[in-house]
């Protein structure tokens, strides 16, 4: 049976290096790179905006890396940011249960317990890691359709953001959404994909024996049923001969 799970193994690694990576989309600033004309301010010509803060480099304040938080309540959040902050924040605890589902089966499994679940603990954990990379996918194909479309955000004049950024650029955090989401498909695809062995599947007694007299063994109940008989023979009781 053990033989059978190696590429579930495979799966539940992959699915955990994704859901590491699934975390950090989410916690990184620069989703999306504004590129200013303006230097004044931000020094470096170039913002970072995430979808939990906005930042930029400045020599104007007293920190250097000045940032500002943005709030799912805040009324200039445009949706894709405010679909990140929800879906990337769903996404965290359905991958924390479909690792526990797929570690436990995988543990099952190389321990040799032979239970009826297995097979619906892999396909449970196959569905989580799937919704784990939709919750991803969605927020950063949004992000990357209002980044190639040059879309701006109407930040309020404490975040000293200019009202439109000259040009936009992908930010590391929807590369790093976009491999965690593959590596999550690919192990979601491989946990669907595990069948559980023959030999495992039968659970009726006589389609056992009909299994083991078509492969010409001896139905070990007629053996028994036979050797019984034999005892029972009154002749046998009394030890008389024949």
């Amino acid at each position: 049976m053990a033989r059978k799970a190696h590429w579930q193994f495979l799966g539940l690694v992959l699915a955990v290096l994704g859901f590491i990576l699934t975390a950090g989309t989410s916690g990184v600033n620069d989703w999306r790179l504004w590129y200013v004309d303006d230097t004044s301010v931000i020094n470096s010509g170039v913002a970072w905006v995430g979808i939990w803060r906005a930042c930029f480099l400045s020599h104007v304040f007293d920190t250097y890396e000045f940032c500002r938080s943005i709030r799912i309540s805040d009324s200039f959040i445009p949706p894709e940011i405010a679909a990140g902050q929800v879906l990337c924040m769903t996404a965290i605890p359905i991958g924390i249960a479909g690792n526990l589902i797929a570690g436990y089966a995988v543990k099952d499994v190389y321990f040799n317990v032979n239970r009826r679940h297995i097979r619906w603990a892999f396909l449970l954990a196959g569905a989580l890691y799937l919704l784990t990379a939709a919750c991803t996918l969605i927020p950063v194909f949004w992000n990357v359709n209002s980044v190639l479309s040059n879309r701006t955000i109407d930040f309020p004049p404490e975040f000293h953001l200019p009202p439109a950024p000259n040009r936009q650029e992908l930010g590391t955090g929807i590369i790093i959404g976009f491999g965690s989401s593959f590596l999550l498909i690919v192990s979601g695809l491989l946990f669907l994909s595990y069948r559980q062995p023959d030999r495992l599947q039968i659970s009726d007694p006589e389609a056992c024996s009909t299994e083991e007299e078509a492969r010409g063994i001896p139905n070990l109940s007629t053996v028994t049923e036979t050797v019984l008989e034999g005892i029972d023979n009154p002749m046998f009781m009394n030890g008389e001969k024949p």
